[in-house]
């Protein structure tokens, strides 16, 4: 709980909302709050039908209880992550109690679990409702406890409730692939559980059947465009080649990354010697994880549309295997070729962690002293780490790794956050916005990024308006808009009074205040 608390929960208001997703998630719970709806998300009032309700219920609680603040609507990401972790451990406590803290920390301490916990979007949801719909399931396989399989099917809803039929969709395709490999196709007749499946359809049925009945349109944007065209199309300009997601499956498995391949490796070559033998043998669970890691990667490099975020439903399987190499090899002595590039991994997040300043101003790491003062100081450490591995072996991995990972975490936070605020979040351009004209007068925009646009819709708690083909609205307003685009506004606006405002030069923004069309 401590880790999970310091992993997950700090720093969650360091910077502000960033991105497009998180302030119009952010909003739209807000919106839901404010007309105490739990049916309809709407954004600027109108029905935004691109996710499903889970994260906006959560954050509609997390808002009636601590108040509207970008923070708040990061605390359901904070919150599933952490219940994934306890479900983590409480899954290996009952299986390989011998590595059950290892592994749920190996899970919470995953970049990529790390980095979404802090973020107000649906990923963490959909994940963490996910793995513990997985867990469940296949402590059903060992143990045929049936409230373990009723578990799997409302998690399964959850995570339905998360994102989408993307959950049950992907939950099968493993189960499937996993009954081949075992060779028992009973597997699948009996998770086809009729109560389970009553139990499944009972969870998501009132929200999905309701948001159809007061928005006939739901079907169309959620599951033809949001869905099927997203997955089919480049519809929403999210085309990457097809090997994207492999750099991110490794980024989000730091730093457990060189040992997450050697035990995926060493099952997948024990399963193609031993065939069938190896699930009678107590590798399963492997196999499983194994398949679990892999099936997103690959259905989501098949899709026309992609982003990072996709795959990290498969991320927790990855710590969860290195749990099962790590128990299987505890006695034996770690390869020195393991040693040295996992403390070389671990090590070197500090580099990014320290040089996050010029990663968020000039998107590169400068060569220079800085760099090779923070260089020495990573090589140092993973010289402490390998010596450590060398002589206490496995059952010092866990702590030597999260000793590097702690300090990155805080020293991002603490260096990095204020950069990305003023870089990246609309919450500074709001703030001196509001310095400069105090006034609740309405804001549009012309010529910004839609993050700027969304954020300001969020900090300003404001529809915000846009200079929509060239037509600048009629009343008062007051304009943001980026430098360069300082002769078009000056073309569109003809002789209406101007007055400028000032400027937020770290986003290259300007503000102004345009008089009422007469």
């Amino acid at each position: 709980m401590g880790f999970c608390l310091f992993l997950f929960f700090y720093g969650l208001g360091s910077f502000g909302l960033v991105g497009a997703d998180e302030p119009r998630y952010a909003q739209v719970a807000r919106e839901m709050l404010a007309r105490h709806d739990w049916i309809t998300p709407t954004l600027g009032g109108k029905a935004w039908l691109e996710k499903p309700a889970l994260y906006y219920w959560q954050a509609e609680i997390a808002y009636a209880i601590f108040g509207v603040r970008d923070w708040v609507a990061r605390i359901p990401s904070a919150f599933d992550a952490s219940l994934m972790v306890l479900a983590v451990y409480w899954f290996l406590r009952g299986r390989r109690s011998e590595v059950a803290l290892d592994g749920a920390l190996m899970v919470a301490s995953a970049a990529g679990v790390v980095g979404f916990a802090h973020a107000a979007a649906t990923d963490i949801p959909l994940t963490a409702m996910f793995t513990i719909a997985l867990l469940a399931w296949y402590a059903w396989w060992e143990t045929r406890r049936r409230t373990l399989l009723a578990s799997f099917y409302v998690f399964l809803a959850l995570a339905t409730l998360a994102k989408g039929p993307v959950a049950p969709a992907l939950a099968g395709v493993i189960i499937v692939l996993f009954a081949i490999a075992a060779g028992r196709g009973g597997i699948l007749l009996k998770t086809l559980w009729p109560p389970g499946m009553l139990l499944f359809l009972s969870v998501i049925l009132p929200w999905y059947v309701d948001v159809q009945m007061h928005n006939p349109e739901f079907f169309r944007v959620f599951i033809l465009e949001h869905n099927l065209a997203r997955f089919g199309t480049n519809l929403y300009q999210h085309q990457q080649p097809f090997w994207f997601f492999i750099p991110v499956l490794l980024l989000s498995l730091t730093p457990w990354v060189a040992f997450v391949c050697a035990g995926g490796w060493e099952t997948l070559r024990d399963w193609w010697t031993k065939r069938r033998t190896l699930l009678d043998s107590g590798d399963a669970l492997s196999i499983f994880l194994v398949l679990w890691l892999v099936v997103p990667v690959v259905f989501f490099s098949l899709s026309q549309s992609k982003l990072p975020g996709y795959i990290l439903p498969a991320i927790p399987a990855g710590p969860l295997l290195l749990a099962e190499y790590l128990r299987r090899h505890a006695d034996d002595e770690l390869p020195v070729w393991g040693i040295a590039l996992h403390a070389l991994i671990a090590s070197g997040l500090l580099v990014p962690a320290v040089m996050i300043q010029y990663l968020v101003w000039q998107h590169r790491i400068p060569v220079g002293g800085a760099l090779i003062v923070t260089s020495i100081v990573a090589l140092v450490t993973a010289g402490g780490i390998a010596m450590v591995l060398r002589r206490a072996g496995w059952r010092m991995l866990r702590t030597a790794t999260l000793i590097p990972v702690v300090l990155a975490v805080g020293v991002l936070i603490r260096i990095g956050a204020p950069a990305v605020d003023l870089a990246l979040s609309a919450r500074p351009v709001a703030a001196e916005l509001t310095r400069l004209d105090s006034r609740p007068l309405p804001v549009a925009v012309f010529g910004v990024k839609r993050e700027t646009e969304y954020g300001l819709a969020f900090y300003r708690n404001q529809v915000i308006a846009q200079y929509a083909n060239g037509q600048p609205p009629w009343y008062e307003h007051l304009l943001v808009t980026r430098h360069d685009q300082l002769p078009a506004f000056a073309k569109l606006i003809g002789d209406r009074r101007v007055e400028f405002l000032g400027s937020f030069e770290p986003q290259g923004l300007d503000f102004l205040r345009v008089a009422e069309k007469k």
